[in-house]
C-alpha cells in the first residue's frame, strides 16, 4: 500500500513536470516574430496612428513607415546634431500632431550634449525649434541617455553623464540625471529646484544615474520606470522618483568598472533603490508597460529590452519583495534598440540590427 502511495507521487510529480515542459514548448510556438523593412542603425520609434510609425536613424534620418507594407519616406528636418560615438538622431515621440526628438546637438569643436527640440508634425518637412538643451557642451560620444516620455502635460528625459563618473552627483549641471519640462519646455513649478533643493538645476527631477536608455509612463500606476546600464554589471530597472538620486558614482549597482576594480556598494539607505538589477550587464534599452490586447496576460508588466543580451525579459513586480522575470526570447533579432506597443492591438514592434521587427501571437 506504501510502496502504491509512494509510486503515485512520483508519478504526479513527473506528470507536472511534463505538462510544465509542454507549456514552454507551446509558449514559445505562440510567438511569430517577423521583419517589416531595413533600416540603417535606427534608434527611436513612435507611432503617429494605427497605420504609420516615424522612425529615428542615429545618422540623421526620420522615416515614416507603413507597418503594414514596409513603404516608408523621408522626412527632412533641420536638426543639428553630432554623430560621435553614440551620439546623433536619438529618441522620438508624439503628441497631438507633434513630435519630441532628443539627439546629441552639436555645441561647437566636438562638443555635445543632449538636446530635445520640438516641431509640428509635417509628412515631408518638420522645422524643429530647441526646448531644452543639457549643459555644460561635453567632448565625449559616451552616454547620451537621450529616451523620452511623456505623463501629463510634462515630458521626461533621460541625459545620460557622458562618462564623467561622479559628475552624475553635481545637480548644477544636467549629466546624468532625469530632467522633467512642460511639453512647451517651461518648467513645471513643482520640480525639486523649488521645493527645498536650491543648487539643482530647474529641469532636473532626480540625479544619480550612468546611461538611462529606457524611460515610459506606466498607465497603471501614473508612475515614470527607467531603464539604466551599469558599468561591468549593475544594470537596473526603477521607478523615477522626485528630488532622489540613484547614486552614480558612489553606488556600482553590483556592477565593477572595466578595469575589474570594485565601484561602491549595490545600495545604501539614503538613495534610491532599483527594482530590478542585472549582474552581469546585459545592457539594458528601451522599455514599456505593457497595455494591449494580444498579450492581454502581460498587461501591466514591464517588458526590457537589451543589447549585449539581445533578448526581451517580462517582469511582473507588482509585489516589489518577490519579482519575476522571465526571458521572452533571447537572440533571435539581434540587439534590441527600441520597443512600441501598437495602439489599437497590442502587437509589439521593435528597432533591432537595422530592422524594423514585428511580434504576435502565431
Amino acid at each position: 500500500m506504501e510502496e502504491d502511495q509512494n509510486y503515485l507521487k512520483v508519478k504526479k510529480i513527473i506528470l507536472f513536470f511534463l505538462s510544465f515542459l509542454l507549456s514552454l514548448n507551446c509558449f514559445a510556438y505562440e510567438i511569430k516574430i517577423s521583419k517589416i523593412v531595413e533600416l540603417e542603425d535606427p534608434w527611436g520609434s513612435t507611432f503617429i496612428n494605427n497605420n504609420e510609425l516615424i522612425v529615428t536613424e542615429k545618422f540623421g534620418e526620420f522615416k515614416l513607415i507603413n507597418i503594414e507594407n514596409g513603404n516608408f519616406s523621408k522626412i527632412k528636418h533641420n536638426i543639428n546634431f553630432l554623430v560621435d560615438g553614440q551620439g546623433g538622431l536619438l529618441d522620438v515621440i508624439y503628441k497631438d500632431q507633434y513630435l519630441w526628438v532628443s539627439y546629441s546637438e552639436n555645441r561647437g569643436g566636438g562638443k555635445s550634449n543632449t538636446s530635445i527640440a520640438k516641431g509640428k508634425f509635417n509628412r515631408k518637412n518638420i522645422n524643429f525649434e530647441n526646448i531644452f538643451q543639457a549643459t555644460p557642451d561635453i567632448n565625449s560620444g559616451y552616454h547620451f541617455g537621450s529616451r523620452l516620455a511623456i505623463k501629463d502635460n510634462h515630458i521626461y528625459a533621460s541625459v545620460g553623464e557622458r562618462g564623467g563618473g561622479m559628475i552624475a552627483q553635481d545637480p548644477t549641471n544636467h549629466a546624468g540625471s532625469i530632467i522633467r519640462i512642460n511639453l512647451d519646455g517651461s518648467i513645471p513649478k513643482d520640480n525639486p529646484k523649488f521645493e527645498g533643493k536650491d543648487n539643482w538645476l530647474p529641469e532636473i527631477y532626480q540625479i544619480g544615474v550612468r546611461n538611462p536608455q529606457g524611460l515610459t509612463h506606466s498607465k497603471f500606476d501614473n508612475k515614470i520606470y527607467a531603464s539604466n546600464h551599469g558599468a561591468k554589471g549593475g544594470d537596473w530597472f526603477g521607478e523615477i522618483k522626485k528630488g532622489e538620486n540613484y547614486g552614480w558614482k558612489i553606488l556600482g549597482w553590483g556592477g565593477k568598472n572595466y578595469s575589474g576594480i570594485p565601484i561602491g556598494p549595490k545600495w545604501k539607505p539614503g538613495f534610491t533603490k532599483a527594482i530590478q538589477y542585472w549582474v552581469p550587464s546585459i545592457a539594458t534599452s528601451a522599455i514599456t508597460i505593457y497595455d494591449g490586447e494580444e498579450f492581454k496576460e502581460w498587461n501591466g508588466k514591464a517588458l526590457i529590452t537589451s543589447l549585449k543580451d539581445q533578448s526581451l525579459r517580462k517582469l511582473d513586480f507588482k509585489d516589489l519583495g518577490n519579482v519575476k522575470e522571465e526571458i521572452i526570447f533571447k537572440n533571435k533579432i539581434g540587439r534590441i534598440r527600441d520597443i512600441q506597443i501598437h495602439p489599437l492591438n497590442g502587437k509589439i514592434y521593435f528597432l533591432a540590427n537595422g530592422n524594423l521587427w514585428l511580434m504576435e501571437k502565431n
